[in-house]
């Protein structure tokens, strides 16, 4: 019953960053919204770790984590260059 109960709130959470990701006013809105829905989804992975108890989600997890920090520096540096000359 727990489970279902956190599940249904990580979904939640997973609506309101993708309704920010497409919606938001400025594109810092949407990468911060991006990486929050990055965030979101690796604690969802490490969490079905621990319900499967299998640790090759970890191992997805940490990769997943790796390509959308690299991922949140790129857009990072890409906003800077792109509204950071005006």
């Amino acid at each position: 019953m727990i489970t279902i109960i956190v599940f249904s709130l990580v979904g939640l959470g997973i609506l309101f960053a993708v309704i920010r990701l497409l919606k938001g006013p400025t594109a810092a809105d949407r990468v911060v919204s991006l990486d929050t829905f990055n965030v979101i989804v690796i604690g969802t992975i490490a969490l079905l770790a621990h319900v499967f108890d299998n640790n090759l989600y970890l191992d997805i997890a940490i990769v997943y984590g790796i390509l959308a920090f690299l991922e949140t520096i790129v857009f990072a540096r890409y906003l800077e260059g792109h509204y950071g000359n005006r």
